[in-house]
């Protein structure tokens, strides 16, 4: 089971510095919305992309999707923990939650 962040957890270490967001609805979903700095990895696409996306495997990594019932930031955190990343994370809430709280975006 993949450790959980929270938002106000998220967004410190956002503005810190000192994580990699990852956004697993990727495509459109993410062209048009992501949270600040977030890299757009599905899961079909995990195992070839992530090697260069995501290349020191101990950096502290977070998924999210859209929101809880959306399965796309655990399968995404499953396969990179899969795959030997050590520090990974899920923002459970997912970006519903964020832009609820009144959080800034970025789009494409």
């Amino acid at each position: 089971m993949t450790a959980l962040i929270t938002r106000d957890e998220l967004r410190a270490e956002i503005a810190a510095g000192t994580v990699t967001v990852v956004d697993a609805l990727g495509g459109e979903y993410w062209a048009k919305q992501h949270l600040p700095g977030a890299l757009a990895l599905v899961r079909d696409q995990v195992d070839t992309l992530a090697p260069t996306l995501l290349p020191d495997r101990d950096a502290a990594i977070v998924t999210y999707c859209s929101n809880p019932a959306c399965p796309n930031s655990g399968q995404v955190a499953d396969r990179l923990t899969h795959l030997g990343y050590t520090n990974v994370r899920k923002y459970a809430e997912g970006i519903e939650d964020w832009t609820n709280a009144g959080l800034p975006t970025e789009s494409a």
